[in-house]
């Protein structure tokens, strides 16, 4: 399996499982911390701009479903 192949599994079951689940993956589940690995890997490389322009496409959209889902701080 080529680094393109293992990104897109990664990219699908991300996706997959946010529109399943209506969330993000948890830090406080061992089951999810690969996804959630993967995701702040993925966004640290955005940073650094070692992240390839066909990626960053995906990524983008996997981003705006992500921050649908993000926790708002109850206690402003």
């Amino acid at each position: 399996m080529t680094q393109e192949e293992k990104w897109q599994q990664q990219f699908e079951q991300m996706m997959a499982f946010m529109e399943t689940n209506r969330r993000r993956p948890s830090k406080h589940r061992l089951e999810e911390h690969d996804m959630l690995n993967w995701f702040k890997a993925t966004k640290k490389r955005i940073v650094k701009g070692e992240l390839p322009e066909e990626r960053l496409k995906k990524f983008t959209v996997l981003l705006e479903v992500a921050n649908q889902y993000r926790r708002l701080n109850q206690y402003k």
